[in-house]
């Protein structure tokens, strides 16, 4: 079988490692329009679950990323200049750039030699090959030329947010709201490697507007962000990356496959940064999608299966980060709340996570948290 991959990033070059070691003697071609150290963004999260799902699988991978990957135990939150960290809740980073030097090396080691700098801009120049996976992301070649046999929806977040990364370490997963005279700030912050963080910024479009970011230049905006969380940031600057003010994008596909085109990662569905899955679900998308060929006889069958078998799991994900976004879309309401119960309503809001399974996951925070609620339902008093 002749395979083409579209897309270099995680997913189509986890899918290029896994079927070319699997399958030695298989032709697989990857082609990506990027040089190969180039990319967006700067770091990446992995939860303790995911990572654990990747080693049943593959845990030579696993391996190789888990000693480059910065790694802590709780959340943090920071509200009007308290703070509260949630426990129990273990995560692990890695700089995207460098998750994809480990996976072309792996690629690399099977046989499989990606054609950077080839971009694909009809799928009439991939003729001949039996299948086609488009890992192209969130703008994907394959899904917008059949959106209508894909079935495609695309809708968007209204908070703007802008991407940046920061020399600034931050010993945990944190969270900072800040309320200035014209509005309201989050930042989502965390290290991905001894001396970088991650730092997106996010805010409602009514303060968006009145900072006018929109007539505002890269550097003026980033140096607005940086006035907004001085001192979340302590002295450090921000820095840049394609970081430009975007509306987060839901994708979804109802038919997951066309012909002999297959859809995996952002390109066939997207799931909101404040779950930080997108990395996650692209590489289990290549990790099922090779299952799935690997257990029937022909393509067309394989490709059924793919998505039988996968969409639910994927739809739970989705449905928890949507249920997670529209909690953004009203932090500035959550942010009058007070510290403790505006804790709880975060981590509680993908509705995932209920009482007792916050008690056995977070019992310091809990016992927090309830020791608050009975105080003031104690009128204040021990």
């Amino acid at each position: 079988m002749r395979i083409a991959v579209i897309g270099g990033g995680p997913g189509g070059l986890y899918f290029s490692y896994l079927w070319k070691k699997r399958h030695p003697d298989a032709q697989i071609d990857l082609f990506e329009q990027n040089a190969a150290g180039a990319t967006w963004g700067f770091g990446v999260v992995f939860s303790e679950q995911a990572l654990e799902f990747l080693r049943a699988d593959d845990p030579d991978t696993v391996d190789a990323i888990t000693p480059r990957m910065e790694s802590w135990r709780n959340i943090t939150l920071h509200l009007r200049g308290e703070s509260v960290e949630i426990d129990g809740v273990g995560f692990s980073s890695i700089g995207r750039l460098e998750l994809l030097g480990i996976l072309q090396a792996r690629a690399a080691s099977v046989g499989v030699a990606p054609r950077y700098g080839t971009p694909i801009t009809s799928v009439d120049q991939l003729a001949g090959y039996d299948l086609i996976v488009a890992a192209d992301g969130l703008n994907s070649l394959v899904r917008r030329a059949f959106e209508g046999d894909f079935g495609t929806s695309l809708s968007y977040s209204a908070n703007k947010f802008a991407w940046y990364g920061t020399t600034k370490r931050f010993e945990t997963l944190s969270q900072t709201f800040v309320k200035t005279d014209l509005g309201t700030f989050n930042a989502h912050h965390y290290r991905y490697s001894p001396g970088m963080s991650t730092f997106l910024v996010e805010c409602d479009l009514p303060t968006w507007q009145r900072y006018g970011f929109a007539d505002k230049t890269v550097d003026q905006s980033k140096a607005i962000c940086e006035q907004v969380f001085a001192a979340t940031l302590d002295g450090h600057e921000l820095v840049s990356n394609k970081s430009v003010w975007r509306n987060f994008p839901w994708i979804w596909n109802e038919r997951w496959s066309f012909k002999n085109m297959v859809l995996i990662g952002d390109a066939l569905h997207s799931a909101h940064f404040s779950i930080g899955s997108g990395t996650r679900l692209a590489i289990e998308d290549a990790i099922a999608l090779t299952k799935a060929l690997e257990a029937e006889l022909d393509v067309a069958a394989a490709l059924g299966r793919y998505m039988r078998e996968r969409q639910p799991i994927v739809k739970k994900l989705v449905t928890a980060a949507r249920t997670s976004a529209d909690w953004y879309a009203q932090f500035p309401e959550h942010m009058q709340l007070e510290l403790m119960d505006f804790a709880y309503s975060y981590i509680t809001r993908s509705g995932r996570i209920d009482d007792a399974r916050l008690r056995a996951m977070s019992p310091g925070f809990m016992a927090g948290y309830e020791a608050s609620r009975r105080l003031s339902a104690g009128g204040g008093k021990a």
